[in-house]
Order: structure tokens, then C-alpha cells, then sequence
């Protein structure tokens, strides 16, 4: 099982290696300019306001399925994580919000992506963030250090979600909460889905049932755990905001 999970891992950071590099590469063609990344981050919940500010390379990097940030009820002086953080976008727009006394940080298990990221924050002038590298299976912070943690379209992507949702809850305060975007199912994906490594990459194989999902959370000591809203994706999957409370 584990040299199953490391070889997801290890397809996953490839593939997301690609897109960082893809995203930092020039290129005058229509399918791969911000047009209609920016019509489909609208379409998840970003209004034009927050695209508006966010670096190119960050927009041309982003592969979420919702906007956890703007539901998680950031406020200033909160220190916020964003799990698998991609290009920064929502460490971006999370820092802005959280203001100079607050801080947002991004774990990412792909060199490429921290590097983007970090530029962005050099681009948009932002010294409230931080990037880490990392994997959400093992987070590289101390307990009960963060406040808010949030993340988009990436717990599926991880082998292990128990270790996930137990590592989230060790690093939040008490009191704290969980707001993530992720894609999950009505029932059981086929096996030929499940063992296809693309698959997992483009966040399908990896997703599970909604039941399941929540009981995994709630398994990790969270309490108050629900679906916040939900939006069709594919057939049998769909992305669903699901929100979790550490107790106080």
C-alpha cells in the first residue's frame, strides 16, 4: 500500500512540475492565456475583483474546484494554512485579507510550484506569506499554530486522507476551523479509474465518496463537519465545500 501511495505521490508532483513550468513559459495562444482560466475561476466562486490583483503565472498555474478562502470567514490578524497551495492564489488573496498582523502559508510538495509561488508574492509585494515544502501528510509546522486552514482541489490527491485530516487538526488551535474545496463522489468509482495514474493527477481516481469523506474528517476529532455547497463536475463526482471545527 505505501509503494502504491509513493507512486502517486511521484506522479502527482510530476505532473504538477509541468504545469508550474508550463505556467512560467511565455506563449501567445489563446488556449493557454488567462481568458479562460479566469472564466472558469469565476465559474468556481472568484469574483473578477480577486483575479484582478493575482499574478499571471499563479492564474496560468491554478487547478482548484472552488474558493475556500472567501468561505472560510478569514479575519485580520488570523494565521491561515493553505494545503497543497499550487501557485499561491488563495495564500494570495487569504493574506490580503488576514492583513500585516496576520500570516498566510502555503505547504506544496512540488519545488516548482513553491518557486512560482514565491514569486508571486515577490510580484504582489506581499511579506505576510510564506511558502513551505512539504507534504499535507506530514505538515511542516508545530501544533496548534494556525488558525483557519484551507485548501482547494487537493486532499484527493493524497493517498493517505486519515493522515491529512489528522495533521490539520494537530497544527489548528483550539477553536479552529477547516474550509476545503475538494472533488468528491456519489458512490464508487470503477477500479480502471482508481489504478489510473492520470487520473489521480487530474484529481478523479483519488476523490471519494462524500460520506466517507466526512467521516474521515470527524475520525480526525473535527466536530460540526458539513457540506457547504456543492457544484457538478462529471459524472458521479462533484466538487463540494466542506467545512470542520476543532473544538475549544
Amino acid at each position: 500500500m505505501r509503494a502504491k501511495g509513493e507512486s502517486v505521490k511521484k506522479h502527482v508532483q510530476e505532473h504538477y512540475s509541468a504545469v508550474a513550468k508550463r505556467a512560467e513559459a511565455p506563449c501567445s495562444c489563446s488556449c493557454c492565456g488567462p481568458a479562460s482560466k479566469e472564466q472558469y475561476a469565476e465559474m468556481i466562486g472568484y469574483t473578477k475583483t480577486q483575479l484582478a490583483i493575482l499574478p499571471q503565472g499563479a492564474m496560468a498555474a491554478s487547478a482548484g474546484c472552488g474558493n475556500p478562502a472567501a468561505l472560510a470567514g478569514l479575519r485580520e490578524g488570523e494565521v491561515v494554512l493553505d494545503l497543497g497551495s499550487g501557485g499561491g492564489i488563495d495564500v494570495f488573496l487569504a493574506a490580503k485579507v488576514v492583513g500585516p498582523k496576520g500570516r498566510a502559508i502555503g505547504v506544496d510538495m512540488t519545488p516548482d510550484m513553491i518557486d512560482l509561488a514565491k514569486k508571486g508574492a515577490e510580484e504582489m509585494g506581499l511579506d505576510n506569506i510564506e511558502f513551505r515544502l512539504g507534504d499535507i501528510e506530514n505538515l511542516p509546522l508545530e501544533d496548534e499554530t494556525v488558525d483557519v486552514i484551507i485548501s482547494n482541489c487537493v486532499i484527493n490527491l493524497a493517498p493517505n486522507k486519515d493522515k491529512v485530516f489528522k495533521e490539520a487538526y494537530r497544527v489548528l488551535k483550539p477553536g479552529g476551523r477547516l474550509m476545503v474545496s475538494d472533488i468528491v463522489t456519489k458512490g464508487e468509482l470503477p477500479k480502471v479509474v482508481r489504478n489510473d495514474p492520470d487520473a489521480w493527477a487530474g484529481c478523479v481516481a483519488g476523490a471519494l465518496d462524500e460520506k466517507v469523506y466526512l467521516s474521515k474528517v470527524r475520525a480526525a476529532g473535527f466536530h460540526d463537519v458539513g457540506v457547504v455547497s456543492k457544484r457538478p463536475f462529471m459524472e458521479l463526482v462533484y466538487s463540494a465545500e466542506i467545512e470542520a471545527h476543532k473544538p475549544a
